[in-house]
């Protein structure tokens, strides 16, 4: 990224009109963008400064800025539906990714949490993704590309995550987005340092009470907790303050748990009890 310079010939640039309608473009010389507000060539957005005010051929003004992480994973390219920017935050958080950190992924989708984990863990960290469907993980590796140029510190393997945990050097961290993550967490206990954070997303409840119940059983694990992020925007404009009418509610639950050295006889504590004070 060249967060600073002026907008450059060839990369990424989100153009936002007056209506808040957004347009992710990739800025070529001698190309035009064409909307029903007109058209506007690249050469006029080429070397302005970020955050420039654009004209269009109707004399209308688009907005000119570098996306965020957050806004490119909602406008780019998707071969599955991707984990949102609410619940994406929440993960890296939550789940404690730090810059260094080795982090094994499964369920690559169409990359948008592999994204976030790339730039959490920075240039001295790995993260290492499983992905079955090979079309999957070639338009998630398009979308890692468009975003971050050619990485360094990015594994991908295509095949089941339970055929190649066996084979893994221990890692920090083990996020999982897979429908039935209850049937691995042996596996990953094996591969997870004691100490590390394993999270699941999935998207109901009943899923999310399997793989509960299953860690709460499995004395590698404590510290289990289950949540979902639920955002609400609000419209403040003069003396109109209300929350929107629509928002962005449930989209999956996030469960987490701690890796720990088994004890013999020993309950590993649980979250409600530390939280309670009891």
């Amino acid at each position: 990224m060249t967060h600073g310079l002026p907008l450059q010939d060839g990369e990424q640039v989100l153009l936002i009109d007056q209506r808040g309608k957004r347009h992710l473009i990739f800025l070529r010389k001698s190309e035009t963008f064409h909307s029903d507000r007109g058209w506007i060539p690249h050469d006029n957005v080429i070397g302005q400064v970020e955050g420039t005010w654009i004209r269009s051929s109707l004399g209308l003004r688009y907005l000119a800025l570098r996306p965020t992480l957050g806004e490119f994973v909602l406008e780019m390219p998707r071969g599955a539906q991707v984990i949102y920017p609410k619940d994406l935050a929440m993960i890296l958080f939550w789940a404690d990714v730090f810059p260094g950190a080795r982090v094994l992924e499964a369920g690559t989708g169409s990359g948008a949490l592999t994204l976030a984990l790339l730039r959490a863990v920075g240039t001295d960290g790995r993260v290492i993704t499983y992905e079955q469907r090979d079309e999957f993980a070639r338009r998630a590796l398009a979308n890692i590309h468009m975003r971050l140029g050619q990485v360094n510190n990015l594994t991908v393997r295509l095949r089941p995550v339970e055929d190649g945990l066996p084979e893994e050097e221990p890692v920090d961290r083990v996020l999982f987005d897979l429908p039935e993550p209850w049937k691995l967490t042996s596996l990953v206990a094996s591969v997870l340092r004691p100490g590390g954070i394993f999270m699941c997303y999935v998207p109901t409840i009943i899923q999310s009470h399997e793989l509960s119940e299953t860690l709460h059983r499995e004395r590698e694990w404590a510290l289990v907790e289950t949540f979902e992020t639920l955002m609400r925007p609000w419209n403040i404009e003069g003396q109109s303050v209300r929350p929107f009418h629509r928002m962005v509610a449930h989209t999956g639950f996030i469960t987490l748990a701690r890796r720990v050295v088994p004890a013999e006889g020993a309950a590993p504590p649980r979250l409600g009890q530390a939280e309670s004070g009891e």
